[in-house]
This record gives C-alpha cells, structure tokens and sequence, in this order.
C-alpha cells in the first residue's frame, strides 16, 4: 500500500471518527430534545433510540479505530503477524453487535402506529446486511490466517535454506 493511499485512507477515518464524535457530541443531544415533544403514545421510544445511538456510534467508531491500526500495521509491514487477528475480532464483533443493534432498532419501532410495517421489514433487511459484513470480515480473517501461516512457513524454509548455503 503506497504512502499517499494510507494517507488518504487515515484521512477519511479521521473525518468520519471526527464526524462520529460531532454526531455523539452535538445531534445526539439535539436529538434528545427533540424527542422531548412526542406524543404520549410514543414517548416509550425516547430512551431506546438515543441508547441504540449512542451504542452504534460507540461501535462504529471502534471499527474505525481497529482500522486505523490494522493500517499502522499495513504501513510497517507486520500485517502479517498474530497481532492483526486481535484487530480483525474487534471489527468482526462490532459488525456483529452492529447488527444486533439495526434489529433492535426494528424491534423498539415495531409495536404501534409508529412506522409502517415495511419499513420495519427494511431496517430488519438492513440488519441482515450489517450481519452479512461481519461474515465477510471473518471469511477475510480465515484468508488473513492463511497468509501468516505462509509467511511463517516461507521464514522457516528460508532459514533452512540459508543454514545449507
């Protein structure tokens, strides 16, 4: 990975981690004032929906910051390593509560008048996605194991190979 792609990719995470803790900082709170106003029908939805928030920022900025690292790791050349793996859980575990989160989401929006039932059916679809995406991660983990083991069996038989020269 050249130098001006991690530059750019650390350029990115830092504006959408910047963007996250604005949102957590700032429309978080704006939010919960707003919500002030439901009506009483709806006022059950306030607590979960600002927690369900609240916890999905905290998740995807956790990911961001597992990538920030696996891309230190990219830049010095030790991606390869045991070390990736820990970084690698982290995101396939947040993907993962992610999507337990866009469920829950559905599930605090389901009872009542509040949203149609096709747009439940959508959040829960989108749910399914987020899911989807921590199974790519893992699949990427397996390949990522794979390619350390090669390089730890491709430093072996270079040693072997150096002690007969």
């Amino acid at each position: 990975m050249g130098t001006w792609m991690v530059r750019a990719l650390r350029a990115v995470l830092a504006v959408l981690f910047a963007g996250s803790v604005f949102v957590e900082a700032v429309m978080v709170p704006l939010l919960a004032i707003d919500l002030e106003g439901l009506k009483p029908e709806y006022a059950y939805l306030r607590t979960p929906l600002l927690a369900i928030m609240v916890l999905g920022l905290l998740t995807a900025q956790t990911v961001l910051v597992s990538v920030w690292r696996l891309v230190t790791m990219v830049r010095r050349g030790t991606v390869f390593s045991p070390a990736a793996f820990r970084y690698v859980d982290v995101i396939t575990g947040a993907f993962a509560v992610g999507a337990v989160l866009v469920f829950a989401f559905a599930v605090v929006l389901s009872p009542g008048e509040a949203v149609a039932p096709g747009i439940v059916l959508l959040i829960c679809g989108a749910s399914l996605a987020v899911l989807g995406v921590a199974l790519i991660v893992l699949v990427l983990r397996m390949l990522l194991a794979q390619a350390v083991a090669r390089d730890v069996e491709a430093a072996r038989m270079q040693a072997e190979l150096a002690e007969v020269i």
